[in-house]
This record gives C-alpha cells, sequence and structure tokens, in this order.
C-alpha cells in the first residue's frame, strides 16, 4: 500500500515538472515574440530614419516649411511611431506571467490530497 502511494506521489511530481516546463516553454515563447517586435519597431525607426527621412524632409520643404523646421516634424514624427510600437511590445511583454500557475495550483491541490490520504490512514 506504502509502496503504491510512494510510486503515485512519484508519478505525480514527474508530470507536475513536465506541466511546468510546458508553461515556461510557452511563456518564452511569448517573451521571443515580444522580443521579436521591439526589433521590428528598431528596424522600422532606422529604415524610416534612412530611407524615407529625407524624401519627407523635401516634401515638407516643398510644402513651404523652413528646412531647419521640415527635419524636425519629420524625425519627431518617425521617432513617434518607433515609441508608440515600442511601448506597445514592451507592454505585452509585461503582461506574461513567469510563474508556471497551473502548475502551483496543481502541486497545492496534490498536497492537499496525499495530506488527506495520510491523515485517513
Amino acid at each position: 500500500m506504502m509502496n503504491d502511494l510512494l510510486a503515485n506521489v512519484s508519478s505525480l511530481v514527474r508530470h507536475e515538472a513536465d506541466l511546468a516546463r510546458t508553461e515556461i516553454a510557452d511563456d518564452v515563447k511569448k517573451v521571443g515574440a515580444s522580443f521579436g517586435t521591439m526589433a521590428l519597431a528598431l528596424v522600422l525607426a532606422i529604415t524610416g530614419l534612412n530611407v524615407l527621412a529625407t524624401s519627407l524632409v523635401a516634401l515638407v520643404i516643398w510644402a513651404g516649411l523652413p528646412p531647419l523646421w521640415a527635419t524636425v516634424l519629420v524625425g519627431a514624427g518617425l521617432l513617434l511611431i518607433a515609441l508608440i510600437l515600442f511601448y506597445s511590445a514592451k507592454s505585452a511583454l509585461q503582461q506574461i506571467g513567469f510563474v508556471p500557475t497551473r502548475t502551483a495550483q496543481n502541486v497545492k491541490r496534490d498536497a492537499a490530497t496525499i495530506k488527506d490520504t495520510f491523515n485517513d490512514k
């Protein structure tokens, strides 16, 4: 009887460890996606500044704004877009919990069951 109980507890611990690994792997994937989005924001910011900035400044100058103010306007607009993307990804990253919550709940439930089993005997 005791051997069966110990075997069941051992099996339960292995299953909970597997669940914890799965939860952590899922969180790592979410972190990778958030970092990927942050990297995309950086690439877009650099690309935007290098490729479009000159033509946008020329367009604003053509519309009548002095060259200095055209440059400031275009630069500020591109940086604003980059900041929005960055903070969006940062917010998504902060919402990821690095604690395997399902595993913790299962372990508490299993511990209570084991305790009840020992108290009944």
